[in-house]
């Protein structure tokens, strides 16, 4: 690990500055993905901001009838918070779904949105990745991409979001806020917050630079059965090969968002109305466009499987 400096100021603005003054600072929260990166190089900040004694460890009501979660309330709390339970289960499961129950202790709501890719030619300093070093190549798309995008994917990049909060939040339509080095403040749609990579993979959301998440808002409660099924390799500490965050009504409609197909969590809004016809159906209109490799054209089969069994499990 190469040698940096450090600090921790006293209010989201004053960290946001802390940023923008140096380029080639970063945020620190729970540090989970960020020191694994640095030990390996992958990331080499010369400035560490601090952020963990901000105060932004609360959940809240909101007037609206929603939650607003702090960007710093670690994983294991929100899962296990009343409230998330009872009126955003999916959230909940999606939370214990991920890594294991030591980093969900340390792990952040804005730290796990901002996790980095789990890509293998990424985190290899020796490989070609456009990701880690734009306009180097990308090793994947002729290499081992079993665990790799089938959606959403460029030329410059087939690496995949590994998130499992992520894609409970965007079924549930969160709202990013965010404060920048000026104290000016904004609200992301989740929608559009994570990018595809296009011809810029090195960006992985449209935040600005000197942009700090302060907090994760949720609307008011969907209600409904709410489901998320994650298929993996093994059964702890493993990331999604197909993952179905699914919060599906009486009536049959509802919302799905997937996991581990995407450089983002992948939801199609519009092919949302084909659900009450089944997975087949809804699956086609979702997975509309995908460009799969030689290694993971199983990913579209196991997709449309995921999807059934989650619409399966819900209606139970």
């Amino acid at each position: 690990m190469k040698s940096f400096t450090y600090e921790r100021p006293g209010t989201p603005a004053e960290a946001a500055a802390a940023v923008a003054r140096n380029p080639d600072a970063k945020f620190i929260a729970g540090g989970t993905n960020l020191l694994d990166l640095m030990k390996l190089q992958v990331e080499t900040p010369a400035h560490l901001v601090d952020v963990n004694g901000l105060g932004l460890d609360t959940i809240e009501a909101t007037p609206e009838g929603g939650l607003r979660i702090g960007a710093l309330v670690r994983n294991t709390d929100l899962a296990a918070d009343a409230r998330v339970r009872k009126d955003y289960g999916v959230l909940a499961r999606a939370l214990l779904a991920g890594a294991t129950g030591q980093l969900r202790n340390q792990a952040t709501t804005a730290g796990n949105l901002l996790q980095r890719t789990r890509c293998p030619y990424f985190y290899d300093t020796a490989q070609a990745c456009n990701k880690r070093r734009p306009g180097s190549g990308c090793s994947a798309l002729d290499g081992v991409s079993r665990q790799l995008a089938v959606i959403g994917a460029s030329e410059a990049c087939i690496a995949t979001h590994p998130s499992d909060m992520a894609v409970a939040m965007r079924v549930l339509d969160a709202t990013i806020e965010t404060v920048d080095a000026a104290g000016a403040e904004r609200n992301i749609p989740i929608a559009e917050f994570h990018r595809l990579p296009g011809d810029a993979p090195e960006r992985d959301t449209t935040l600005k630079r000197d942009e700090l998440i302060t907090a994760v808002t949720l609307p008011r409660p969907l209600g409904g059965a709410q489901v998320y099924r994650k298929v993996r390799d093994r059964a702890s500490y493993a990331f999604a090969l197909v993952s179905v965050a699914a919060v599906v009504q009486p009536d049959g409609t509802g919302r799905v968002a997937f996991g581990g197909l995407a450089h983002k969590p992948w939801r199609v809004e519009e092919a949302e109305g084909d659900l009450p016809r089944g997975a087949r159906a809804a699956a086609s209109g979702m997975l509309a466009g995908a460009a799969p490799t030689h290694d993971n054209a199983f990913k579209l089969v196991l997709a449309e499987r995921t999807l059934g069994a989650a619409l399966k499990q819900a209606r139970a």
